[in-house]
């Protein structure tokens, strides 16, 4: 049974949300996902169940399954709901890993990879940078061109957001380097070209990129160095010898803790011009690299003047700025691009933005200047795929022509009040600490008691239909669909609400 408080909050965030004029009426999900489940159903008394346990066995003699979380069967599978293998129902909140934009089995979407032009892009795949399809810039013009961050009108495709970062780094240290010699037409010399092949400098600089305590990059060799989430990604790889600047450690609620907040942004702030001031005359960065929300080291947030004052510090030591947005893009915290709440002026706008996950596709929007000075050197055989970029001018077009950035920013307030409300109850105390996120559409979060307690919560959410995702050593975080709505929305507060009662 929900508390009062909360039902009130629910039959408040009942009205309909204002119109705008590219809407008639509020999104409903079952405009995109007619056939949509009507709630979670679980018939297993434990998730997985036998059958998840025995497919995951059968992969386990090819590969390690010791990171399942679930066996789904993505056939029957729809919307926002994943259908596991013993026929359990959930309510996936968690997006895979925050990389679903409208759901399961979509239909448009499927209807798009019917078509003949998606089929001849699959069966055809090119190695993009030396022999693209005839109808290449129209596909990037007609897609993922139109939401390019403000100031960045070059694109670079690849593989995944690790690749996307690696690929920003690149283009900094190449830029940097170009910047150094005066002009990108200034030849390289035979000293560069020799060294480079021993890895040895002046051809292998001493550069390196400023990463923040707690951000994730991915997990590939240099992505893995700027990583500094948990230890168990980058034990026993080797890394580069790159700096590592704090993160402000806020205290919750933010109203009541101001002066302490702002006096820990400043600590953080002084700290990193210090090193980039420092790294001059020992390893000079070149890039640094921010998420707009730490997310994997868990969902950690700053004022957006801090995030300014970065872009604006970076700028002033000549590093370039790269804002890694693979999870905080495509509309989760209720504007497009998390960033663009930042306040940035022109001519402030970030050097790069990285992007992966809820795009499908993946890849770096960056300026002019920043391309390199001669082919082949941000170079690999695919650079992206063809029909990951078409699902995506799909997707963006659906998620324009449905105004789904606002729907997730009205569903994201109605979510926010609503937990704010139970969480300030009897039934969360002594459970629940520091719920964040307010103001940042869907993109919520807050930390249980304990690692032990957090790790249950998501156990007994799942059991009663909810897939859920955890972060951090002891926060729980929301990570739904764009298509999330009302009705899912009070599904997840009451569900969370009944499973606290039960710790």
């Amino acid at each position: 049974m929900l508390s009062r408080s909360t039902i009130r909050v629910l039959r408040t965030f009942r009205q309909p949300r204002t119109m705008t004029a590219t809407t008639s009426r509020a999104f409903s999900t079952l405009d995109l996902i007619p056939d949509e489940p009507a709630g979670p159903s679980v018939v297993t008394a434990k998730i997985p169940g036998p059958k998840g346990i025995a497919a995951s066995a059968e992969i386990n003699a090819i590969q390690d399954p010791r990171t399942h979380v679930v066996v789904p069967n993505y056939e029957l599978s729809k919307g926002n709901y994943l259908v596991d293998a013993d026929g359990n129902v959930l309510l996936d909140v968690f997006a895979q890993i925050s990389s679903i934009a409208l759901g399961y089995n979509v239909p448009a979407l499927l209807d798009l990879a019917r078509s003949d032009e998606f089929v001849k892009a699959a069966m055809n795949r090119p190695a993009l940078g030396s022999f693209p399809p005839v109808q290449w810039a129209s596909w990037l013009k007609t897609g993922l061109l139109t939401v390019a961050p403000k100031g960045l009108d070059q694109l670079v495709t690849t593989l995944c957001g690790s690749s996307a970062n690696e690929t920003a780094f690149k283009c900094s240290f190449m830029a940097y380097r170009q910047r150094e010699r005066g002009s990108p037409d200034v030849a390289f010399t035979k000293e560069e070209m020799d060294s480079c092949m021993l890895n040895h400098s002046p051809g292998s600089p001493q550069l390196s990129v400023l990463s923040f305590k707690s951000g994730f990059h991915g997990r590939l060799f240099g992505s893995l160095s700027a990583t500094r989430s948990k230890a168990i990604h980058k034990v026993d790889i080797p890394a580069f010898d790159w700096p590592c600047a704090p993160f402000p450690e806020l205290k919750y609620p933010l109203s009541e803790h101001v002066a302490e907040n702002e006096a820990e942004e400043k600590r953080c702030l002084e700290e990193y011009e210090k090193i980039l001031i420092e790294g001059k005359t020992t390893r000079p960065v070149a890039a640094v690299i921010i998420e707009p929300i730490l997310s994997e080291g868990g969902d950690k947030h700053a004022s957006n003047s801090f995030f300014r004052s970065l872009r604006l510090i970076a700028k002033k030591h000549d590093a370039f700025f790269i804002v890694d947005e693979v999870q905080t893009g495509v509309g989760a915290t209720g504007t497009f691009w998390a960033h663009e709440k930042w306040g940035l002026k022109e001519g402030e706008e970030p050097d790069f933005v990285t992007f992966s996950k809820k795009m499908q596709a993946a890849g770096v929007y960056h300026k002019k200047e920043t391309r390199p000075n001669a082919p082949y050197r941000n170079y690999n055989t695919w650079m992206g795929d063809p029909i990951r970029t078409l699902q995506a001018r799909e997707m963006l077009k659906l998620i324009k022509e449905n105004d789904l950035v606002s729907h997730t920013s009205q569903i994201g307030a109605f979510l926010s009040s609503s937990f704010e409300s139970l969480f300030s109850s009897p039934v969360a105390s002594g459970k629940v600490m520091n719920f964040r996120g307010q103001g940042e559409g869907t993109y919520l979060a807050w930390d249980m008691a304990s690692p032990q307690m957090r790790d249950q919560f998501l156990g007994k959410m799942r059991l009663h239909g909810i897939q859920i995702g955890g972060c951090g050593e002891q926060a729980v975080r929301l990570r739904p669909m764009l298509t999330f709505g009302q009705k899912h929305a009070e599904i997840l507060v009451s569900t969370v609400e009944k499973v606290l009662k039960e710790l």
